[in-house]
């Protein structure tokens, strides 16, 4: 530690300067501008607060769907009136539609998206790999096109590009009117065993039945948007869906001994669900603790040996949502439970889930949809629909509205890890949760994967946390600091397509950011009730990130332009290095105090080696003890009269000014801790100081100390304690990349390494002349 002296006017310099850095010449203060440049202007839609303006519009399109389930062909067919409402202020001469099945159709630069997704690497390719493009060879999941016309049955002529789908209108749509339009489809199925994708079916070679898990399975139309017109950029595997709301009414007609889930309220039990099945789910709508069996694991297995005697149609209606999804199987459990919410209907929640998945998803997964809405509602708004159901099935973890398909199951022995029964209870909260993010708070999917990912993982932080002490969560900020210090990252504000690494980038790294938010900048009050008003602002609406980040502003009192900035705009990190301790001793300009100090000081040196040695020697007589004078007895703390006049003048002065001079004897001391920031990423500062006398104090410093060099920053401390030892972030909580440099002074970080042997040289010789060898080849035919 640097030890110097300091008057009081050299006090109050380095006091200003800690605080608030001087600027350098040269030094960046671009991480502090304002962002308002790089927002979209305000406007009477989306208005500078975050939150709609009073021209808010946004499209709607209902869907009067009839579908047929082939559980022999393993096809879907379809055919759909579709009613298009123009509420924009423009005529639309055409509308797009979303053909999403064609991502795994024939044509060649379609499958080149799923096959190279990410990158293949051509010295390591996965038998999985291998097999999904072999599966491609015979594989046609084109969304073929069998009707397409109005209302009154005559063709419309439309352009199919790739995933979407141009129709062009007889007449422009005006605004405020709507259109009306036919079509049917169909297309086979895909096998996740061989072809693993969001939809698909599952066969099971045990009992020779399906489970069949359905989206992205009809024609949906794109949305159209004030800020961006069309959104119809292609699907090519990443980016996931941009659609508008509107209210569903879907017969889907499968074999009778298949059990379906959709989205929406069934219409019609009385025909499908069997008096027992409908009396069971009566007594679930008030069981608020444990799920009860709507379907018991008997009759599930019971129902695995039956064949279909013909067919069922099941009738679904679904209100202001955004996309329909369904699954079906003859092999499924059914349990529910229901979920208080205040005054209102309770939520039911519901899972679906062979016995292969037990004893795993009948222990947890309707739990943890229950869990997910009230701690989800707590922090946004109350969960709007009837039903929640959680399906086990091939796609591991994927969400539509009021529906999710999850993945997790046990081993064949019915045991299972710890990684999978949280596996399995996370992502049921993530995918539950994405009825708040995207289905309700509509983002762009297709533009900003993060919007819903980012977010609902956050939530879903949460809600681990709220699940049982100590939940193992994945998305800790401790985990993406080896991803944060990637050179080649990009950042957040990506278009989705664009991201190789979108675990990292979409969901750890927001989840990250909005905790530091919450727990370190805006504090918990503050952040709640802000993210929870950007909630409530935009349900059944679609914000853009500009709306989340003046929301934030506009409901905390706080500019964050740089967190955004930092966080989502730029590829920094966090790295802040403590470069030097200054310990600072106030010079009390008192001769009678600061020179006994200095000679004190200057005998506390050590000796050098070579006076060491000297004054070792045998005493020599003095040569010239004739020559000794004044000096040889002059003590060097002796105060003469002329420092001391100075000192009482200096005194007089001081009061003349009505200043206090008993500050010159103020009993602190001061240090100051120099601080740079090598990942370029603005943080606050948290600091734990440790003192000589086993006692320890935590500052927390705001990012601002950063404001005017972030580069170089320092920090003045005050205190009567002697101080030891000062550590940076000491719980690692805010995704500092390298520790070695968080402590003043230097400690070794611990880390490990292994031993390997090392490979020996094959020896053709040995294996090919040593008797065994000899016999083996003496045996061969």
């Amino acid at each position: 530690m640097k030890v110097s002296s300091l008057s009081l006017k050299m006090l109050m310099g380095v006091a200003a300067s800690a605080v608030l850095q001087a600027a350098q010449p040269g030094a960046p203060v671009g991480k502090f501008q304002q962002l308002e440049p790089m927002h979209p202007p305000p406007n009477s839609q989306r208005t500078a607060s975050g939150a709609p303006g009073v021209s808010y519009w946004q499209n709607t399109a209902d869907y009067d769907i009839s579908v047929k389930l082939d559980d022999v062909k393993r096809t879907i067919t379809g055919d759909a009136t579709v009613t298009y409402h123009n509420a924009s202020p423009d005529a639309l001469s055409y509308l797009w539609v979303q053909l999403d099945q064609n991502y795994m159709s024939h044509q060649a630069d379609s499958r080149l998206a799923p096959n190279t997704k990410r990158g293949i690497d051509p010295e390591k390719v996965t038998y999985s790999a291998l097999d999904r493009l072999l599966t491609y060879e015979k594989y046609d999941g084109t969304l073929q096109i069998a009707k397409l016309t109005d209302a009154v049955g005559k063709p419309l002529p439309n352009t199919v590009v790739k995933t979407m789908m141009r129709i062009d209108l007889p007449a422009p749509i005006a605004p405020g009117a709507s259109f009306v339009f036919k079509i049917a489809w169909s297309f086979p199925i895909n096998d996740c065993k061989h072809l693993n994708a969001r939809t698909g079916y599952e066969f099971f070679e045990e009992d020779g039945n399906c489970i069949y898990t359905i989206a992205q399975w009809f024609p949906r139309l794109a949305a159209y948007t004030d800020y961006a017109g069309w959104v119809n950029k292609q699907f090519l595997g990443t980016g996931e869906f941009t659609l508008e709301f509107g209210n569903y009414t879907v017969r889907l007609t499968t074999p009778d001994d298949h059990v379906v889930a959709a989205t929406g309220s069934l219409q019609n039990p009385d025909e499908v669900l069997s008096a027992t099945q409908r009396e069971r789910l009566a007594k679930a709508k008030s069981e608020t603790s444990k799920p009860l069996f709507i379907i018991t694991p008997d009759e599930a297995k019971a129902a695995e040996k039956n064949k279909p005697k013909g067919e069922k149609t099941w009738v679904f209606k679904a209100d202001r949502v955004r996309d329909f999804a369904f699954a079906s199987s003859r092999k499924f459990m059914w349990d529910a439970m229901a979920v208080k919410q205040g005054s209102k209907e309770p939520v039911m929640a519901m899972s679906l889930y062979p016995k292969e998945a037990v004893p795993l998803w009948d222990k947890y997964s309707t739990h943890a949809i229950a869990h997910c809405i009230e701690v989800y509602s707590r922090y946004t708004f109350d969960y709007p629909y009837p039903v929640a159901w959680s399906v086990n099935g091939p796609v591991g973890g994927m969400e539509y509205p009021m529906i999710c398909f999850n993945g997790p199951r046990p081993e064949k022995d019915g045991t299972y890890p710890k990684r999978t029964k949280y596996a399995l209870i996370g992502v049921v909260i993530h995918e539950v949760g994405h009825n708040y993010f995207p289905m309700i708070v509509n983002s762009d999917e297709r533009q900003w994967t993060w919007m819903d990912e980012g977010l609902n993982s956050f939530v879903q932080y949460l809600a681990q946390e709220e699940w049982e002490k100590e939940y193992p969560q994945r998305r800790d900020e401790r985990e993406i600091t080896s991803y944060m210090r990637l050179a080649d990252r990009v950042p957040i504000m990506t278009n989705s397509e664009s991201i190789a690494d979108l675990g990292n980038n979409a969901y750890a790294q927001p989840t990250a950011a909005l905790n530091l938010l919450r727990e370190h900048i805006l504090g918990r009050e503050l952040f709640d009730h802000a993210f929870k008003t950007y909630a409530q602002r935009w349900m059944f609406k679609r914000p853009t990130p500009s709306d989340l980040f003046r929301t934030m502003e506009d409901a905390s009192g706080v500019d964050l332009d740089w967190f955004w900035r930092g966080w989502f705009y730029s590829v920094d990190h966090v790295d802040v290095a403590i470069d030097e301790v200054k310990w600072l001793q106030l010079d009390s300009r008192d001769p009678a105090i600061e020179k006994p100090k200095t000679v004190a000081e200057k005998k506390e040196l050590p000796q050098t080696l070579t006076r060491e040695r000297n004054y070792s020697l045998p005493k020599r007589v003095d040569r010239f003890p004739e020559l000794k004078d004044f000096y040889d007895s002059f003590d060097e703390a002796t105060v003469l009269p002329s420092e001391r006049k100075k000192y009482e003048s200096l005194i007089k002065e001081l009061k003349e000014e009505k200043i206090d001079p008993a500050l010159l004897r103020t009993a602190r001391n001061f240090y100051l801790i120099e601080f740079s920031n090598l990942g370029g990423l603005v943080t606050p500062l948290i600091l734990k100081l440790d003192y000589t006398d086993g006692s320890t104090e935590e500052l927390k410093l705001p990012a601002e100390i950063w404001r005017f060099n972030t580069e170089k920053t320092s920090k003045l401390i005050m205190t009567p304690k002697e101080l030891n030892a000062v550590t940076f972030d000491p719980r690692q909580e805010l995704v500092d990349c390298d520790v070695e440099n968080n402590f003043w002074p230097r400690r070794p970080v611990k880390s490990k390494f292994k031993l390997f042997k090392e490979d020996k040289e094959t020896n053709p010789m040995r294996e090919l002349t040593k008797p065994e060898a000899k016999e083996t080849r003496k045996s061969k035919p």
